[in-house]
């Protein structure tokens, strides 16, 4: 959704989720959402990127249990789930987008949202992600930055998750089509609305009873400059980490040197 993270309201339960893909317009989808709603949005990718180290080390445990497939475990992840998502208005993007059916189960009140692009744009705007998180040295760079050295184990049970889904980890075209599949089938029909983001505020307020706030405008947030932005951040956070080691490291070396 941005650059910072969202803070927990307490009080403040899961009224939406948000079903559709990342690379769908999320980041617009939650700013509106947090207009509409007045509370802080979970968009998943900020969160786990630009919030607190836990985010992500909370979802590597929720996505083994969920893995597992054993009732003990599933018990185990839908706490964990609802503690990740307790104090927030909505929940939107991935792995958000592949815990539906949990979500459901957890707020049985809460309007299922997903947002739709067209696919082969899609499969597009994916692969420029895709292209950032597998440069082969974007994990060394990332190491010594508090909470990104989970990042990429994160990265492969997402993929796991996403193959057992989907039949497939790497993300194309029939990936999104077989999404739209599978909400389908989980998400009963008078729950789940499809909304593209260029509609603007009319189908989104209809879908949810709020009045269109007309001195405001739709958001619209460039989810590609918002993912080049973060990554830029964290590297160069880790390129200056990694100086101050070596520094440190050539400074040791040079005084035992001189003794």
């Amino acid at each position: 959704m941005g650059q910072r993270a969202s803070l927990p309201q307490p009080g403040t339960s899961i009224q939406v989720i948000g079903a559709g893909l990342s690379r769908t317009g999320t980041a617009s989808f939650s700013r509106a959402l947090e207009i509409l709603l007045n509370g802080p949005i979970y968009h998943c990718g900020t969160q786990s990127t630009m919030g607190p180290p836990y985010q992500v080390q909370r979802w590597i445990q929720i996505l083994r249990h969920w893995l597992s497939r054993s009732d003990s475990e599933r018990s185990t992840m839908l706490h964990l789930l609802q503690q990740q998502t307790d104090g927030y208005a909505a929940i939107t993007d991935a792995p958000g987008t592949q815990f539906v059916p949990e979500l459901m189960e957890l707020y049985p009140e809460a309007k299922v949202i997903c947002t739709v692009r067209d696919p082969i744009s899609w499969e597009k705007s994916f692969a420029q992600v895709m292209n950032i998180t597998g440069f082969w040295v974007l994990p060394w760079a990332l190491l010594p930055v508090p909470g990104m050295i989970n990042y990429f184990r994160y990265l492969t049970l997402l993929g796991e998750q996403w193959k057992q889904i989907y039949g497939e980890s790497k993300p194309t075209r029939q990936t999104y089509v077989r999404h739209i599949e599978w909400l389908k089938k989980v998400v009963p029909e008078d729950r789940l609305v499809f909304f593209d983001v260029r509609e603007g505020w009319e189908p989104l307020c209809k879908a949810l009873g709020k009045d269109i706030p007309h001195d405001q405008p739709f958001p619209h947030v460039n989810d590609s400059e918002a993912v080049d932005k973060i990554a830029r951040y964290h590297v160069c956070r880790g390129l200056t980490r990694w100086a101050v080691i070596l520094a440190v490291g050539a400074a040791g070396v040079a005084f035992f040197w001189r003794r």
